[in-house]
């Protein structure tokens, strides 16, 4: 049998660029990310179908009182302070107990970087037309998967056709993201293993590699980013699962400037990027395409459907639970459903 596997551990040591440590603690700590950026973490927090806050939608937290039910909404103050700082933790550094009820429940199981790695080298061998284009991989005599970055900057066809801005846009989604491992990969989301830059795998990675390779300015940077965070997309039930995945994607941000720039990137421009994330990044049931515990009304005209046609007493009405998501070209919403129907 084939052992799961990563990139070279001897790579997994803390890097400093510019004589700043970069984030290589897996578990990102509210309280850091309330001090450094506390405009983006609130932006991060919210919920763009109903304009409020994301909710827990689990039933993990409850043990800790009022506030941390089902449906109760993460605010700042449930997750941060001396007392709160460790409530929202990634899965590989919960208790063992929690993670198999966790799994039981909703059947959250997350997967080896390797193996994000192989599929995402599979995207990307389709959009390029030729395979290993941002790493090679390989099997080592032990049996474990493993991979090695190409070397040079990644080049683009001198036709035009498909040029490196066209990639930094190119649509991508990871569905029932979790803690968003496709997308980003801070870290081997099964073991807690940090992955240094130059070893990253994620889709918005392989984006963040090429912008830091072609761009020469902070603010041809900035746009170019922007751009590559518009084109992610990934939904999640689980509230502080949700959040997790979008301070990945918010840390990942901040490291590639942080290798590019030699410093931290300013506040507003993480707002900025945090109120796309929390577009993009957002909570849903995949199978009602609505808000995770409520039951969405289905159309009169559709009597066969598998959704229950019963609603919730509260205070969205069934077309309020139906998810939205930006279209960013036009500058308008659209549920996620009716974008599922047009495809």
């Amino acid at each position: 049998m084939e052992k799961q596997g990563r990139a070279d551990i001897g790579c997994y040591r803390p890097q400093t660029v510019g004589g700043i440590i970069m984030s290589q603690d897996i578990d990102i700590r509210e309280n850091e990310l309330l001090r450094l950026f506390p405009d983006a973490f609130n932006e991060m927090l919210k919920d763009r179908t109903t304009e409020q806050n994301i909710f827990w939608a689990c039933d993990s937290y409850k043990s800790r009182g009022k506030g941390y039910g089902f449906f109760e909404s993460i605010t700042v103050e449930k997750i941060t302070g001396k007392d709160n700082e460790l409530v929202i933790r990634p899965r590989s550094v919960k208790q063992s107990e929690e993670q198999q009820q966790r799994t039981k429940d909703k059947a959250e199981v997350f997967t080896p970087c390797w193996v994000c790695n192989a599929q995402n080298n599979l995207v990307d061998d389709a959009w390029f037309g030729a395979a290993g284009v941002f790493n090679n991989e390989f099997v080592d005599e032990d049996g474990i998967h493993r991979w090695t970055p190409t070397e040079g900057i990644i080049k683009f066809a001198s036709n035009g056709a498909k040029t490196w801005k066209k990639y930094v846009s190119s649509t991508r989604m990871e569905i029932t993201c979790g803690e968003a491992p496709y997308l980003v990969s801070r870290y081997d989301t099964t073991d807690g293993t940090p992955i240094p830059l130059e070893m990253r795998i994620g889709l918005l990675d392989r984006k963040l590699r090429v912008i830091n390779e072609r761009t020469k300015t902070e603010k041809s940077w900035k746009e170019q980013c922007i751009n590559a965070i518009k084109s992610i997309y990934g939904y999640e039930w689980q509230g502080d699962n949700l959040l997790i995945a979008r301070e990945n994607i918010l840390y990942t941000i901040k490291d590639y400037y942080l290798s590019k720039f030699k410093e931290t990137p300013d506040v507003e421009f993480m707002r900025e990027a945090a109120v796309i994330v929390s577009w993009n990044i957002w909570q849903m049931d995949g199978l009602t395409f609505g808000l995770p515990g409520y039951t969405v009304k289905e159309q009169e005209d559709n009597p066969e459907s598998l959704f229950s046609s019963e609603t919730y007493d509260d205070d969205f009405s069934p077309n309020e639970r139906l998810c939205r998501i930006m279209d960013w070209e036009k500058g308008e919403t659209q549920t996620f459903k009716s974008l599922i129907s047009k495809k």
